[in-house]
């Protein structure tokens, strides 16, 4: 009995284990291959699969998710001949489990040295300025030449990138020198523009405000003149209007004199002829003696007539002593020394 018992335990050990291994369950987007008896049979796809244990052999998961794989920087040289350090990134997808598998032997060292020699040869063909400034175009051809060279091995190159181009210390140092110098370049045509500007701005500002002065002063000239003449015309229509006499002439006369000697540039002066008829007239007004209004004689009394009558007879006295003196300089001879010492006794 105990014979039995582990023959039938050891029994279905052996079919649990058959069956475990006839199932076989593939998660999604994966594929195994199987061989039956060493030769390819078919593809297990995602899900359920049932497989013939001991005969057939189920090979190990292929992912057919897309992949990306970043390459360690590689050394390439340019066609100058400076040798520059490029990072690039993978991106593909298997698309054919078959192939992949049995196609290739490893196809991940088979895309990383197929993009090293290619980037080379496409790097090779350019300048170091051409190749910092090309990107696009490198990635472009290294895309096409690694589809083209890949279909076969069941993978699909979806995008290649470049992440880094390290050019020599030497070479970063001098590119850097020469941004520096384009940057300071534009900088001082930028200040250069914006001081041109800035005089541009400011002479044209005093060109305006000259202008502006200037018809500020031909209009205040215009008032001024046009005021002059309403003055004098005033003064003039006034004169005419109020009809004054010869004696009040001759006392505005008298004091326009002191003003006539008040000159800077005048060493001497000469006393014409008519002051003589001025001081006349002006000795008879004081000696006359003008009528009182009724409002004057009202609020005046004898010693206000008496007081008003002395004055005046002292203000003819000096008029008279004026008339004299102006005929004697009359008299005296333009040439005579003596004249030019009495005309500065006069001054």
């Amino acid at each position: 009995m105990d014979a039995l018992l582990i023959a039938g335990v050891i029994v279905a050990l052996i079919a649990v284990f058959t069956v475990m291994r006839a199932v076989r369950i593939v998660p999604q987007a994966r594929a195994r291959n199987v061989e039956r008896l060493g030769r390819y049979q078919r593809t297990l796809k995602p899900g359920l699969n049932l497989v013939i244990p001991y005969i057939d052999r189920v090979h190990p998961v292929i992912d057919l998710r897309e992949q990306v794989v970043s390459f360690k920087p590689q050394p390439v040289i340019t066609e100058d001949n400076l040798v520059v350090e490029i990072d690039t990134v993978l991106y593909f997808q298997v698309t054919d489990p078959r192939a992949a598998f049995y196609e290739i032997a490893n196809f991940l060292q088979a895309v990383e040295q197929l993009t090293v020699t290619t980037l080379r040869n496409v790097v090779g063909s350019m300048d170091l300025e051409k190749t910092l400034t090309s990107r696009d175009a490198i990635n472009s051809q290294l895309r096409g030449v690694l589809d083209e060279a890949t279909g076969k091995w069941g993978l699909r190159v979806n995008r290649v990138e470049i992440k880094a181009i390290d050019p020599p210390q030497s070479i970063k140092d001098a590119m850097q020198k020469q941004m520096r110098a384009e940057r300071d370049k534009r900088a001082a045509i930028l200040g250069a523009e914006g001081q041109r500007q800035s005089q541009i701005l400011t002479a044209e500002g005093d060109k305006q405000a000259a202008v502006l002065r200037a018809e500020g002063n031909r209009s205040a000239a215009i008032l001024q003149a046009e005021g002059q003449s309403r003055a004098i015309d005033e003064v003039f229509q006034a004169v005419h209007r109020n009809d004054p006499d010869p004696k009040l002439l001759a006392y505005q006369y008298l004091q326009m004199l002191p003003q006539l000697a008040q000159g800077s540039g005048s060493t001497f002066w000469m006393i014409p002829s008519e002051v003589t008829s001025a001081l006349q007239g002006v000795s008879r007004a004081f000696s006359e003696v003008l009528p009182l209004s009724p409002a004057t004689r009202e609020k005046s009394s004898d010693d206000m007539a008496s007081k008003a009558a002395n004055d005046a007879a002292q203000a003819a006295e000096a008029a008279a002593e004026a008339v004299a003196d102006a005929a004697k300089a009359d008299s005296v001879d333009v040439t005579d020394p003596s004249r030019h010492r009495q005309t500065e006794h006069y001054r």
